[in-house]
């Protein structure tokens, strides 16, 4: 019987022998791991290999070797029929060449006018003159669909009002000989730069670059950028929605207090402050303004208060880590007090209503006083100071003692006109019954005046002393 260290060392042989059996490689292929394509596009395959170092005596690179594929399994001498092409021969299964220059171990290959049938894994084999070998380890996983796939939007770095940023869509680029054309839909204003590159295996896609400054009124709206396909005489789309999300600092800040009337001493207000902004606000100030000072009274979102003084102005401050903002200031009124502040619009329409009753009243004081002086002068020319006849017996015109007045103009409105009248030439000798009339009271009687017969001139008041123009009866 065999010593329990014997047993453990020819297993460990074993074991190790089997590792290098199944571990071994006769080709080294490079090739990614997975390839979208579009139906009837044509997809390009980046491809490289190697040989091993205990093998590279065998092969010749002197002499080009074919290049063949196979498809769903690396044991192609059981099925020949998995061999859908072979860069010796005129005549594949699948429509393709290998662009890659094979003395300098490029592999790569095209494939053209894609159909679904062809999603499967593919392995990549060698054969020259005397080396021949496939890489069993390494295959490629195409896949074949009727749509594109979506683009990816990546972006470098904070989106931060104020501040340029730059957002990259990139697309993937199946078939290089057509690639996609990314176009961007943007809630502003933006600059774009498109490139064909290479990713890290081999594959190819297309980068657009679009460069912004975004504003607090971008934050949440939606950005898309499209990818256009073309496939024959047809075009294939693919797009990519993102949601911005923009920091900036507190916006539409206000103050707001309930109630809003006038309340009375010993009652209960309470003041809310509101603001939006990203991130979040952190912290709420609220501020008195009283007799021209303005005093810190708390903190927070809402602020409460037993009302004991005269009122005063109240405003908040909001902040997050990316600056402040500050509401306007509302009234805290109280129930009789009169410090209150008065609203402008109030005052303006006070004082327009002030104004207009001052001028009316120094309008009618005028008038007055003028029509005061008028009835004075009226009663001095009516006193018993040897007249004869009651004021207003005074000519209608100045037309001579047998004359006919002259008609007015039948278009011509008539005028009234004012003219000078010295009563010392019309007084009439005055009769006993008369003067007896006069003694008795009796009132005057006045006319209308109407001189038309030369232009009218205004009576200085020193000798008329306010005649009227118009004596009514």
């Amino acid at each position: 019987m065999a010593c329990p260290e014997n047993m453990f060392f020819l297993i460990g042989l074993f074991m190790s022998g089997v590792l290098v059996c199944f571990g071994q490689r006769d080709l080294i292929t490079t090739m990614p791991d997975r390839l979208d394509v579009l139906t009837g596009s044509c997809v390009q395959i980046p491809c490289s290999f190697d040989v091993p170092d205990n093998d590279k005596k065998k092969f010749n690179s002197a002499i080009l070797p074919s290049g063949v594929w196979i498809k769903e399994n690396s044991k192609f001498r059981e099925r020949p029929d998995r061999v859908i092409f072979n860069s010796s021969k005129t005549v594949n299964r699948y429509q393709g060449e290998i662009t890659g220059n094979m003395s300098q171990k490029n592999c790569t290959t095209v494939f053209f006018n894609v159909t679904t049938s062809y999603s499967d894994k593919y392995y990549f084999r060698i054969e020259s003159q005397p080396y021949s070998a496939t890489d069993p380890v390494k295959p490629v996983n195409i896949v074949v669909s009727d749509l594109p796939s979506s683009p990816i939007i990546t972006v470098s770095g904070e989106v931060k009002e104020g501040t340029p940023v730059s957002l990259n869509c990139s697309a993937v680029v199946p078939c290089p000989e057509h690639p996609p054309e990314l176009t961007w839909t943007l809630p502003t204003q933006f600059t774009t730069e498109n490139q064909l590159q290479e990713n890290p295996d081999q594959t190819k896609s297309v980068l657009s670059t679009v460069t912004f400054t975004p504003s607090y009124l971008h934050h949440e709206k939606n950005i898309t950028c499209t990818a256009v396909y073309p496939v024959g005489t047809s075009n294939k789309t693919a797009e990519h929605n993102m949601m911005l999300n923009v920091s900036f600092s507190p916006k539409d800040t206000s103050a707001s207090i309930s109630p809003a009337d006038p309340v009375s001493v010993g009652s209960c207000v309470n003041l809310t402050c509101s603001s939006t902004a990203n991130p979040p606000v952190t912290n709420f100030t609220w501020f008195q303004i009283s007799e021209g000072k303005t005093t810190q009274v708390a903190s927070g979102l809402s602020y409460t208060l037993n009302v004991t003084g005269d009122g005063g102005l109240y405003f908040c401050e909001a902040r997050n880590s990316h600056g402040c903002g500050k509401s306007k200031e509302v009234q805290l009124a109280i129930k009789g007090s009169g410090e209150h502040v008065t609203n402008p619009t109030v005052f303006g329409v006070a004082a327009g209503t002030l104004g207009a009753f001052l001028l009316i009243s120094l309008i009618s004081l005028f008038v007055w006083r003028r029509n005061s002086r008028l009835h004075d002068g009226h009663e001095r020319t009516d006193s018993p100071q040897g007249q004869n006849s009651p004021v207003g017996t005074v000519c209608t015109n100045q037309a001579t003692a047998g004359e006919e007045p002259e008609e007015p103009a039948e278009d011509q409105p008539e005028e009234i006109h004012y003219g000078d009248i010295d009563f010392s030439k019309l007084q009439a000798k005055e009769t006993p019954a008369a003067a007896q009339d006069r003694v008795q009271g009796q009132e005057s009687e006045y006319a209308e005046v109407n001189v038309t017969g030369r232009e009218a001139q205004e009576p200085p008041l020193n000798n008329l002393d306010g005649l009227y123009a118009q004596v009514t009866k």
